[in-house]
């Protein structure tokens, strides 16, 4: 039976981004709100925020704090955490945080998981791991949690055992949260389909045929798992919607900054002082020709709203349910704000 997909929803992901030294958390905070007002007034599907430690790049040590503020100040959107590093956390602890989370917000709690991708983190919160046994507690954690949801549940694996537990308090959501699993390579898009999760992948810098490739690992793991149990896909992916040329052009300025910063922390070989990557050098980024202007107004879904719109429609047609708007990209907050509101106004009712 063929599947039968709906028109594609929207959602946006983001952070408390500090891009200059002299802006206050308070005021970080504040633009953060203001940002989920937008996309909740707006109609969008989901705000998502993730998980990250001792950075200023990125400043989100525990997603479900946020989040169930959030709660407060919206009425409809959905609360999602983009992403749970996974390895950071015990089985039961994300259990018993996410299922408060999700009393405390009525319900509305989506749960995207993880194993992470910063070594800088690793080495601060897990020293001695690597990405590969992230992975493997991710997919150890990922049916515990599950299970400790259903309560009465025994563990003993390789990195996690605990007797009969029901944590407590138990989701307002039958089964607890939509599950989500970040995925890249064939293994993880098995894994997820395979355990009823929905699918979140990203294909940073790179170009739609990169777009392509991760419905193509997706649909190959959905046919070979779980045939008649489609779950839902999700692209993150960065944009730059502007009204005129001088729009554009300053939107793509301060994604080259934001990608260059990404791809140092990534690195991770570069000092970092109170939580601030020593600041690159003009020249510095200049040789980062992966993350030129040019480079990065082709990758990406860029120009005019007209030229979003068919960016984004291909994607539709590819079978992706749910478009998230990538907001962490070095803009002001006005600019950011103008940008969502441009994106609600005249891209989304095109879908």
């Amino acid at each position: 039976m063929p599947v039968i997909l709906g028109a594609m929803k929207f959602s946006i992901f983001a952070h408390m981004e500090r891009v200059h030294a002299e802006q206050s958390y308070e005021e970080l905070y504040e633009e953060f709100c203001a940002l989920c007002q937008i996309a909740d007034e707006g109609g969008m599907q989901t705000v998502w925020t993730g998980e990250h430690h001792a950075m200023e790049f990125t400043i989100a040590p525990n997603p479900f704090v946020p989040l169930v503020d959030i709660a407060r100040i919206t009425k409809n959107v959905r609360l999602g955490t983009g992403t749970i590093i996974a390895p950071f956390w015990h089985p039961i602890r994300l259990a018993g945080e996410a299922a408060m989370a999700d009393v405390i917000t009525g319900g509305r709690i989506e749960m995207s998981i993880a194993r992470g991708a910063y070594v800088y983190e690793y080495e601060r919160l897990m020293p001695g791991m690597d990405a590969w046994e992230a992975g493997q507690r991710l997919r150890e954690i990922v049916p515990a949690v599950q299970k400790l949801w259903a309560g009465d549940y025994a563990h003993e694996g390789e990195f996690y055992n605990f007797p009969s537990t029901s944590p407590m308090p138990k989701p307002v959501q039958p089964g607890g949260p939509p599950l989500w699993i970040a995925a890249r390579d064939p293994n993880s898009h098995e894994f997820a389909v395979a355990q009823g999760c929905n699918v979140q992948v990203t294909p940073l810098w790179q170009p739609d045929a990169e777009v392509d490739s991760l419905m193509e690992r997706f649909n190959a793991a959905n046919e070979k798992v779980a045939p008649a149990l489609r779950p839902k896909i999700m692209l993150l992916q960065h944009a730059i919607i502007g009204a005129d040329d001088a729009q554009i052009a300053s939107g793509l300025s301060s994604l080259r900054r934001f990608y260059c910063d990404f791809g140092t922390w990534f690195a991770n070989k570069r000092e970092v002082s109170q939580g601030a990557l020593k600041p690159l050098t003009e020249a510095e980024r200049d040789e980062m020709t992966h993350f030129s202007e040019d480079a990065l107004g082709t990758a990406l879904p860029v120009g005019k709203p007209r030229d979003v719109i068919d960016r984004l429609k291909h994607y539709e047609d590819l079978g992706y349910d749910e478009y998230s708007l990538w907001l962490d990209n070095g803009m002001s907050h006005e600019d950011k704000c103008a940008m969502l509101s441009r994106f609600i106004d005249e891209v989304m009712p095109a879908f």
